[in-house]
């Protein structure tokens, strides 16, 4: 009968696992999935309450749609 093994696997097989689940990770954040926001806009100003009380959008307001350009290192675009 075959002994079980204890499910760690060799260093060099632990190294390759980390090693690819490091690379995805890479390319994930390179996608902008995880890490920080880059639109400076408060959360709360695309809310309902936020768009009633007028408060500014990179969308609907040149000033924020610059901070949000400058953040992200793209041109900005007002819609508004």
């Amino acid at each position: 009968m075959a002994a079980k093994s204890g499910g760690r696997g060799n260093a060099a097989d632990v190294k390759a696992s980390a090693d690819e689940v490091q690379a995805n990770f890479d390319e994930i954040n390179d996608q902008g999935y995880f890490g920080e926001r880059v639109d400076p806009t408060p959360l709360d100003n695309y809310t309902v309450s936020g768009v009633i009380a007028g408060k500014p959008t990179p969308e609907t307001d040149a000033q924020a749609a610059a901070r949000a350009a400058e953040a992200t290192n793209t041109p900005p675009q007002v819609t508004g």
